[in-house]
C-alpha cells in the first residue's frame, strides 16, 4: 500500500508563499505590529519554532521510528507560545525572517523524508508529527498578508 504524500506539494506551495512574502517585506514591515502584542517578525519566529520542533522530534524518533517517540499536548501550545513570545519579539526582524524560511525548508525536507513505516507509526500516535506543515504556515501567512492588505 502506498502512502498518500499530497502533503509534500501542499508544503511546497506554502513555502513558496512564505518566500514570496519575505521577498516583498522590508525590515520596517517585518517590525509591523500584529494582534496581541506580536509583530510580523515574532510571528515568523513562532513559525520557525514549531517547524524546528518537527525537525527535532523526527530526528529523535529516527528514520525507522525506533527512537524516542515524540510527545505533544495540544493544551501546552498556548503556554509554550506565551513563554516564547518575549524571546521571539527580541529577535531582530531580518533574522526572524531568515530563520523562518530555513526552518520551513528543514521541516519540509524532514516530513518529505518520512518512510511509509514511520508515517504509519505516526498515524497510530494520532499524528503527533503533523507532516502537513502547510496548515500552520497558511494560517499565519493569511494573518500576515491581511496585515498589509487595504481594508
Amino acid at each position: 500500500m502506498t502512502t498518500d504524500r499530497l502533503y509534500i506539494a501542499e508544503n511546497e506551495a506554502q513555502l513558496r508563499r512564505l518566500r514570496d512574502l519575505l521577498d516583498r517585506l522590508s525590515d520596517e514591515e517585518l517590525a509591523h505590529p500584529m494582534e496581541a502584542g506580536w509583530t510580523v517578525a515574532s510571528v515568523l519566529a513562532h513559525m520557525a519554532f514549531w517547524d524546528y520542533r518537527i525537525v527535532t522530534q523526527l530526528d529523535r524518533w529516527g528514520p525507522d521510528g525506533r527512537g524516542a517517540p515524540p510527545t505533544y499536548e495540544e493544551e501546552a501550545a498556548d503556554w509554550i507560545n506565551d513563554a516564547a513570545k518575549p524571546i521571539f519579539l527580541a529577535i531582530p526582524p531580518s533574522i526572524a525572517a531568515r530563520v523562518a524560511l530555513e526552518a520551513a525548508e528543514a521541516a519540509d525536507r524532514a516530513v518529505a523524508g518520512m518512510s511509509d513505516e514511520l508515517l504509519a507509526k505516526n498515524e497510530k500516535t494520532g499524528l503527533i508529527i503533523n507532516p502537513v506543515r502547510a496548515e500552520h504556515r497558511a494560517e499565519h501567512l493569511d494573518d500576515l498578508e491581511r496585515a498589509f492588505s487595504p481594508h
